[in-house]
């Protein structure tokens, strides 16, 4: 039945999927519940033409089975009677009704299959559809939660919030870089110093040892 399939259809949903994947979550959420309220009100149409159906194939069942019972009281008494040819149509008629009351003892029984799946299939729709509802309130609250925030961002990046942080951060390693090159320029320079006075100790000191040299030989 095409009706049940589409039931079955709205209870597997997975409902967080349908919002994820949905441009517009808000009126998603709203169409599915509006579609399992549509599809419980045609379910409930069903059952109970269904038990409707279901109460006349029994009513139908059991005339065939008195009619069964009525023509083999008369077969029975044509046969007292010896009344042969009586009790013959009177069996053939007992036949014809057995097998009307065989044929609505299967019909029945399909009926009232039919009727526990739909009723399973109301029963599940309306668990469904109470789930949606008591979801729908929060998954509506987090989707503007989440397009709050998404406008918000947006609105951070067309103020050039983003490129104003990033010449910022240039601007503080360029002076980062200044001062490490000054600072180089600094060690360099006093190292400069360093060796030229070391130089001059060194120049001094050989001085004094050719002094010294010179006494020692007399010179």
């Amino acid at each position: 039945m095409a009706l049940l399939e589409r039931v079955a259809t709205l209870v597997r949903a997975n409902l967080n999927d349908l919002i994820d994947k949905a441009e517009e979550p808000e009126k998603m959420i709203k169409q599915v519940i509006l579609d399992m309220q549509n599809q419980l009100l045609q379910v409930k149409t069903q059952v109970a033409i269904a038990i409707a159906d279901q109460h006349l194939l029994e009513k139908k069942h059991q005339e065939s089975a008195d009619k069964v019972a009525e023509w083999m009281r008369k077969a029975e008494l044509a046969v007292d009677k010896k009344e042969d040819d009586l009790a013959r149509a009177s069996l053939l008629r007992v036949e014809s009704y057995r097998e009307l009351s065989e044929n609505f003892t299967q019909q029945v029984a399909d009926q009232k299959a039919q009727v526990e799946n739909l009723k399973t299939a109301l029963r599940q729709l309306e668990q469904k559809l109470a789930e949606a509802e008591a979801k729908a309130d929060v998954l509506i609250a987090k989707q503007r939660r989440a397009r709050a925030v998404g406008k918000a961002s947006d609105a951070r990046m067309a103020s050039g919030g983003g490129s104003k942080a990033a010449a910022f951060d240039r601007m503080k390693r360029k002076v980062a870089h200044s001062e490490a090159l000054s600072q180089a320029k600094s060690e360099i320079a006093a190292d400069n110093i360093e060796d030229r006075l070391a130089a001059l100790e060194k120049q001094d000191r050989i001085e004094q040892l050719l002094v010294e040299l010179k006494t020692r030989r007399g010179a």
